[in-house]
């Protein structure tokens, strides 16, 4: 008996014979240069990275596995992040720890949201990777679905009749090669994001689990590089941001998964332009990868978005703005001992607005930003609040989602203190079931 079970067979199925041509190609005997496939897939022009690409793109061709491979882009996020990762000296850590402490004791001063239950964690660039990859392959993930879903069909629509057979054999290893493609670009992207964050919350949304607050103190330190501040005084209006940021979500327990489920279903109604897929399927020149890359890294294949996906945008941006809203009152009442707080704060507001590179590259591959479009309106409106009614009455808002400020009151605050004024009424016994739910869940006992 053969070994070999194809030698028996001398019409070898025709998703092998794509497989085999698929792997002559990245053998080097095809007619696409490994580097200018590293560019058509977004990735920079580094002999270590096209190597990486290759020998993954390789391995897909052999996975029985069927869409995209996390484990990749975590592998390459971090790759990445340990590049550029300096180790902080233990006086600079012990810095940051006594900026964590104070601050702690300056929030108690202007919130009654308790503190957390565990200490902040000070992570390097590549451990900041692995703590929040799970989030960001969430929000990829429907994306990353339709991508590979688009181009079969797309595949499938343009080739001739007689590849009819080899076209749909070869389906699952086009997703696992497009995949292979997605997750590395996520991967870049989340590597680049970890040289720019400076925490957990950083971002806007909670990325670590369990409402843990956490600092980079490598770059904390290149926060501060330029700006003129002493560096206490930055380490300790970022503590305080920090702490004030995963206060909240431990508070409002609902608030991070109401959030992450509003942002993947916004990304669940996100679909491929097949349309321009075919476009340049058709036009594609493979000795110039250009307009295939521009495509994927553009965002150009996904089309504008619905009006039920625009409503949802809306709503998703007032959610963020409230919540960084919230940070920047409580923080400025908090660091009011600091002489360069304003200076610092306007700072941050501006980064946030206009985002970085690496968060720029992560809009225009899943079509979402993640920026409070209306945080100076939202943060004006919190102000008006707590100069009205009082911190404690100001948060106890976010006790329920029911009581949440929404867009309207933004625009106009007066409506939300004249409900605020006349009191907050009592969670009904559901409530308070859901609250003690979501109590032993995150660890916490309910208080009596």
């Amino acid at each position: 008996m053969s070994e070999n079970p194809r030698d028996d067979d001398s019409d070898p199925r025709p998703e092998d014979e794509f497989r085999d041509m698929l792997r002559d190609f990245l053998a080097g005997n095809g007619e696409i240069d490994p580097a200018r496939l590293a560019g058509a897939a977004g990735l920079p022009n580094d002999p270590e990275l096209v190597a990486q690409l290759i020998s993954q793109l390789q391995n897909a061709l052999q996975s029985s596995g069927d869409g995209v491979n996390w484990g990749l882009a975590l592998e390459q996020a971090k790759g990445l992040a340990s590049r550029s990762s300096v180790v902080s000296l233990p006086a600079e850590r012990s810095q940051l720890e006594q900026a964590l402490h104070v601050a702690s004791l300056w929030l108690d001063e202007v919130t009654d949201i308790s503190a957390l239950a565990s200490d902040p964690r000070l992570m390097s660039r590549s451990e900041w990777v692995t703590a929040t990859m799970p989030v960001w392959t969430q929000l990829a993930e429907p994306v990353a679905t339709s991508i590979a879903n688009s181009l079969t069909e797309v595949l499938r629509q343009n080739a001739p009749d007689e590849m009819d057979d080899m076209i749909q054999g070869a389906s699952q290893i086009m997703r696992n090669v497009g995949g292979t493609l997605f997750a590395m670009q996520l991967g870049q992207v989340v590597g680049q994001l970890s040289s720019e964050v400076v925490s957990g919350g950083d971002i806007g949304i909670p990325l670590l689990d369990n409402a843990e607050a956490a600092l980079v103190p490598q770059n904390v330190l290149a926060f501060g590089n330029g700006l003129d501040i002493p560096v206490d005084q930055v380490q300790l209006y970022l503590s305080v941001r920090e702490l004030a940021h995963a206060r909240l979500f431990r508070h409002a327990k609902w608030l991070r998964l109401q959030l992450l489920t509003a942002i993947t279903e916004f990304a669940h109604g996100i679909r491929i332009d097949t349309s321009r897929l075919e476009e340049l399927a058709a036009d594609f020149d493979p000795n110039n990868p250009e307009e295939l890359r521009e495509a994927m890294t553009s965002g150009a294949l996904i089309p504008p978005k619905s009006e039920e996906q625009l409503a949802a945008l809306e709503r998703l941006e007032t959610t963020l703005a409230l919540i960084e809203g919230w940070v920047d009152v409580v923080t400025a009442a908090a660091t009011t001992r600091l002489p360069s707080s304003a200076a610092i704060a306007e700072t941050v507001r501006r980064r946030r607005a206009s985002g970085g590179p690496a968060e720029s590259a992560f809009a225009t591959l899943v079509g979402l930003e993640l920026r409070p479009r209306r945080l100076r309106e939202a943060a004006a409106m919190w102000q008006a609040v707590t100069d009205a009614v009082g911190a404690e009455k100001r948060d106890d808002l976010w006790s329920h989602p029911d009581l949440v400020p929404v867009a309207s009151d933004i625009d106009d605050p007066s409506a939300l203190i004249a409900r605020v004024s006349a009191g907050v009424p009592e969670p009904d016994e559901f409530d308070r079931a859901l609250e003690d739910l979501l109590g032993d869940e995150s660890g916490d006992r309910p208080t009596e």
